[in-house]
C-alpha cells in the first residue's frame, strides 16, 4: 500500500475555489479502481489549512493516479490556491488500509 499525507496551506481570499476543487478531486481519486481511501480533513487549530490522507492499493495504482486527467488539472490549480509549498508524507508499506483499533470500541 502507497500511504500519502499531505499538508496544504490554503489563501484564505481563494477558500471557495479551494473547496470546490477538493471536492471535485475527492470524487474523482475515491473512483479509482486502486484507491483505498482519499479525503481531504481541515486543521481544528487552523481554517486555512487542510490535511489530505489517501491510501492506493500499490505503486501500479499510484502511477495509474497520476496519469489522471483530473491529476494534472488539480496540480495545474492549486498553486494559485495554496499560501505554502505543501508538505508531504510518503510511505510505501506492506499494510492494505485500515484497521481496528483496539484501545477505542463503542460502547
Amino acid at each position: 500500500m502507497i500511504l500519502i499525507n499531505i499538508k496544504m496551506s490554503i489563501r484564505p481570499d481563494k477558500m471557495d475555489e479551494w473547496l470546490a476543487l477538493a471536492d471535485s478531486y475527492s470524487k474523482d481519486v475515491n473512483s479509482e479502481e486502486g484507491c483505498l481511501f482519499f479525503q481531504f480533513s481541515r486543521s481544528l487549530d487552523d481554517e486555512n489549512e487542510f490535511v489530505c490522507i489517501e491510501g492506493f492499493k500499490d505503486g501500479d495504482a499510484g502511477s495509474t493516479h497520476v496519469a489522471q486527467p483530473y491529476v494534472k488539472r488539480f496540480f495545474d490549480t492549486a498553486p494559485d490556491l495554496v499560501s505554502a509549498q505543501p508538505q508531504i508524507i510518503y510511505i510505501d508499506t506492506p499494510h492494505d488500509g485500515f484497521g481496528p483499533m483496539g484501545e477505542i470500541q463503542p460502547r
